[in-house]
């Protein structure tokens, strides 16, 4: 048996735009407990990619979370000894964490540049529906349909 499940954590505000959604992505950009060099990272992005699309830094910033966000995955269940993958439907919360581990690992892969710069750049990317981040949402959403036949074993 599992034991209970863990409260739902409180987050807080970011400095700048007082979003929890940008707070929560500075905390993800983070390394080594260097907050202060993340959020630098995180807002010069924000600003960069807000001149390149001439938006506002934060409309950019939530449209990219809103585009990288997956509406299905698949899981593993084991079903009669045989292992399938069953597509379910994403929560909420899971959106976000996942589309922000998928642009941090596009943004990761690539060198040559500053962080703040590939990250922005990311950002350009997935706000016109293009890049590492979307290749790899689509290619969620591929595996889920391929395995919709198995979409019974769901719980």
């Amino acid at each position: 048996m599992r034991k209970r499940r863990a409260p739902k954590r409180e987050y807080a505000l970011d400095p700048v735009y007082s979003n929890i959604a940008v707070s929560r992505f500075v905390n993800y950009v983070m390394q080594d407990g260097k907050k202060s060099t993340a959020e630098k990272v995180v807002y010069e992005a924000m600003k960069i990619a807000g001149d390149k699309l001439k938006k506002e830094p934060l409309e950019v910033f939530e449209k990219v979370i809103e585009n990288a966000s997956p509406a299905v995955e698949v899981s593993s269940r084991r079903v009669g000894g045989a292992n399938y993958q069953v597509p379910r439907e994403v929560r909420p919360d899971r959106k976000f964490v996942l589309a922000s581990r998928w642009i941090l690992a596009a943004v990761r892969s690539r060198s040559g540049k500053p962080m703040a710069e590939r990250l922005a750049d990311e950002f350009v990317a997935v706000y016109n529906n293009e890049g590492a981040t979307i290749k790899k949402k689509q290619d969620v959403h591929r595996m889920a349909e391929a395995n919709r036949a198995f979409a019974h074993f769901a719980r």
